[in-house]
């Protein structure tokens, strides 16, 4: 019985869970914005390429 108990309320699991949640979401937010300045660093640089050939 004292097992269950101890089980119950262990929230070792419940909190590792969370800190996963909460890594996977920046890491989804990090991955958005540096798609936004690529693609605007793709700009730029083709814009330079472009005036540096005429």
């Amino acid at each position: 019985m004292n097992f269950i108990r101890k089980i119950r309320k262990s929230e070792k699991g419940a909190t590792a869970i969370e800190y996963g949640l909460i890594a996977a979401l920046i890491a989804v937010a990090a991955i958005t914005a540096m798609q936004g300045v690529g693609s605007s660093l793709n700009k730029t640089f083709s814009n330079v390429s472009s005036s540096m050939s005429t």
